[in-house]
């Protein structure tokens, strides 16, 4: 069954050529197979930095906001309960000073 994928050609320096060509080789999988693979983990690590920001980009504008947080020390508390692998309750957000 013949796959229907469009060609890309990149130019590659012989030195990247050869550090990908050994990676490969030791990951047991070909050159073809292993710049795929980078490729797939690079566009996945950028979408979740797009996420990442989008989230911090609505909290910083939540924050701007209302002026409440979440103090550190009990962050911190919550935290530590949490590694714990027990299930703490959430810290309340509140203005800082009251």
């Amino acid at each position: 069954m013949p796959i229907d994928m469009p060609t890309i050609t990149i130019c590659l320096e012989e030195k990247l050529k050869a550090r990908i060509a050994a990676a490969a080789a030791r990951s047991g999988r070909s050159s073809h197979a292993f710049i795929l693979d980078a490729l797939s983990d690079m566009v996945e690590r950028s979408e979740l930095d797009e996420e990442l920001h989008r989230i911090a980009d609505k909290r910083w504008a939540a924050l701007q906001r209302t002026g409440e947080s979440v103090a550190w020390d009990d962050a911190a508390a919550y935290l530590k309960v949490l590694a714990a692998g027990r299930k703490p309750r959430r810290p309340l957000a509140r203005r800082p000073g009251l």
